[in-house]
């Protein structure tokens, strides 16, 4: 009955303890239960579903077929590295008896094959044989000798995900990866449930795929291996924290499939002090000039100390930008092989109408503006530069002596007098020109609408954002270590963003195309995006930046982004292309927030994700082409006076300095 009590006697207890009762051995928990979830569903053919908070679902796989040659550590590299996924490797030793049993038998039927194909007159065929039958007795004789043994070996892996789409993709991705290393590998059909329990900790395997392995094969399975991150030549960016190695970097190595980079870290992860430290010592040690967009007033002190220049853009500055500038680009000719000048005023138009787009649309990002409206913008900048002259022909940029012909015929175009460009303000006029003309009732509402916001941006109107309207006020010179281009003191919200967009096709126009496609005469360059975040919600900055991407290497050229939130990366499908095309990531200190979308994109194993929820400042982890490794920054005392963004620890060590000029210090 429910309620009553029974009194368990010492008798009792005592033959509980000597088995003869199992009143509570049979309630007592084993590892099964304590590691078992919720519930697991294994009725499907060819997946199993877990019950938790948020149901996952597993596929169990096997490797089904091997290549002849294993090599470490890339074997099963690919599969140990490729994220949410376990992986479980069953070494079973063959007798020495039975290896010579078997590999004898084998031996003979290869002869047996070798002399009918020889009687056939197959000779290649024979050849293929005699050369299996030599490498088995080969094997045969060092078992014999003690240098070798063969062993059985089963691996299966199981992959997880949080829905069967996912699920379909990861098992698709790791299948093309270990195709690469020539290893098939294939679901559990019908057999999920065995190959699933064959994978958990109970070192009991319920699969009878097994493939043979030597001694030297069976090594190559094991996951002991460090990546060596780094190349021969470079800068010492850092210190590998597993092998306690220096890390040599050169961003511009040929082994790369590109030159861009990404940053990703929290707030206070070291994300400024790392590129700082980065810029200088490719600046010193390598040569490489660099180009910020700063978007946080930190690289000042960074320019001043590699002795390069700062400008600053903000509505109180004298400094001008013309987003209409234009420039020649030499091309390498790809039938003769030779460099010629080239103009594209069709490219510059597209630019220039899509940065005139974003700010038709400003803050609000307004739905007014559509493709009526980009036509209406296009049509006026292709006219701005119609009623210059200015075509692709390279000599109409430049102005004609007084007899109509041009001051120099050659190729070059030095002491030339240029063009005066056009601007946002006779842009703007032309706009009202149009507006006035204008008959059509489609393009009255765009007109009206482009007339009333763009005022703000005409310096004729005294805009509060007029300082794209003019004759660029200075030149992006070659040959300086580093140009910091200060958008600091720009409202945040809109203004900023927009003059990162701007910068970016100016920079590209001014810095970028002046390099040549020939390596041997091309600077290296390296363009810093500062909080690239900003871009992320204006559709025609975020494109440019993806173009820019894909093109900078052609003109040996890095981009390199830093940003601290990898989400708005992550949803944001138009901005892949700037992930994809960067060849080398830094992954410093992540938010438990962000981290879930690091490991899906990159394929972080369960240990590197939980090292960059923990790592300090200036430690992360490095991936350079397929490999990785857990760096750690480290700046010189030097390094640190200009590279420390935190104010305290500036005032520290701006004493410190003071101190060691008085020679009271160190």
């Amino acid at each position: 009955m429910f309620g009553s009590k029974k009194q368990v006697s010492t008798n009792e207890i005592e033959n509980i303890e000597t088995g003869e009762i199992s009143v509570l051995k049979k309630n007592k928990n084993g590892l099964k239960e304590l590691i078992a979830p919720g519930g697991v569903d294994a009725s499907y053919t060819n997946h199993i579903e877990i019950a938790s908070a948020r149901t996952r679902y597993a596929r169990s796989m096997q490797v089904a077929n091997l290549p002849r040659m294993c090599t470490f550590p890339e074997f099963l590299r690919g599969m140990y590295t490729f994220g949410d996924i376990n992986v479980s490797v069953f070494i079973n030793p063959v007798s020495e008896s039975s290896s010579q049993t078997d590999l004898n038998r084998t031996i003979n039927e290869l002869e047996s094959e070798r002399i009918v194909a020889l009687d056939r007159g197959d000779i290649n065929r024979e050849r293929v044989i005699a050369q299996k039958k030599e490498e088995a007795e080969e094997l045969r004789d060092s078992i014999a000798a003690g240098f070798n043994k063969l062993f059985d070996s089963s691996v299966i892996a199981t992959i997880f995900a949080y829905s069967m789409d996912e699920l379909e993709r990861y098992t698709e991705l790791l299948s093309n990866e270990m195709s690469k290393n020539l290893i098939d590998i294939k679901p559990c059909w019908a057999m999920q449930d065995e190959a699933f329990r064959s994978n958990m900790p109970y070192g009991d395997n319920k699969m009878t795929k097994s493939h043979t392995f030597d001694r030297r094969a069976m090594s190559t399975v094991f996951p002991f291996f460090t990546s060596d991150v780094g190349h021969e030549n470079g800068i010492p960016l850092g210190f590998n924290k597993q092998t306690g190695l220096p890390i040599l970097y050169d961003n511009f190595s040929s082994k790369l499939t590109n030159y861009n980079m990404v940053i990703f870290g929290k707030s206070g992860a070291g994300k400024s002090v790392t590129i700082k430290t980065l810029t200088a010592r490719s600046a010193v040690l390598m040569g490489i000039e660099s180009l910020a967009l700063d978007a946080e007033g930190e690289y000042t002190v960074v320019a001043e100390a590699l002795g390069g220049v700062n400008v600053t853009l903000s509505p109180n500055s004298k400094t001008v930008i013309n987003l209409f500038d234009i420039e020649p680009e030499n091309v390498k000719d790809e039938i003769t092989g030779k460099e010629r000048t080239v103009l594209s005023v069709e490219n510059k138009v597209e630019d220039v109408t899509n940065s005139l787009l974003t700010m038709a649309r400003g803050s609000t990002r307004s739905q007014e503006v559509n493709e009526l409206t980009k036509q209406i913008i296009s049509e006026a900048v292709a006219e701005e530069y119609a009623a210059l002259g200015i075509t692709n022909n390279v000599e109409s940029l430049y102005t004609r002596d007084e007899h109509g012909g041009p001051i120099d015929i050659s190729n070059n175009y030095l002491g030339r007098t240029k063009k005066e460009m056009p601007t946002i303000g006779s842009w703007f006029k032309r706009i009202q020109r149009k507006a006035e003309e204008n008959e059509n009732p489609d393009y009255r509402f765009h007109y009206s609408y482009l007339v009333k916001v763009m005022k703000q941006y005409v310096r004729e109107y005294q805009g509060q954002m007029a300082y794209f309207d003019g004759q660029s006020t200075f030149e992006l010179l070659d040959g300086l270590p580093f140009i910091n281009i200060d958008i600091s003191q720009l409202e945040e919200r809109f203004a900023r963003p927009l003059a990162q967009q701007v910068m970016l096709s100016w920079v590209w126009e001014k810095y970028v195309k002046k390099n040549s496609e020939d390596k041997s005469k091309a600077s290296k360059k390296r363009v810093l995006v500062d909080e690239a975040w900003m871009l992320l919600p204006y559709p025609e900055a975020v494109d440019f930046l993806n173009t820019m991407a894909r093109r900078a290497r052609k003109r040996n050229v890095s981009l390199a982004v830093i940003s601290q939130k990898f989400q708005d990366f992550y949803e944001k499908q138009e901005v892949q292309a700037v992930l994809t095309s960067s060849e080398t990531k830094l992954f410093l200190a992540q938010d438990k927030s962000e981290i879930q979308y690091l490991k899906e994109v990159f394929k972080l194993s369960e240990g590197e994700a939980g090292f960059l929820i923990t790592c300090n400042r200036g430690e992360g982890l490095l991936k350079v082409g397929g490999d990785s490794a857990i760096i750690g920054i480290q700046p010189t005392r030097k390094e640190f006076e200009f590279v420390e963004t935190n104010l305290s620890k500036q005032a520290a060590l701006e004493k410190a300095r003071r101190e060691a000029e008085e020679g009271k210090g160190y």
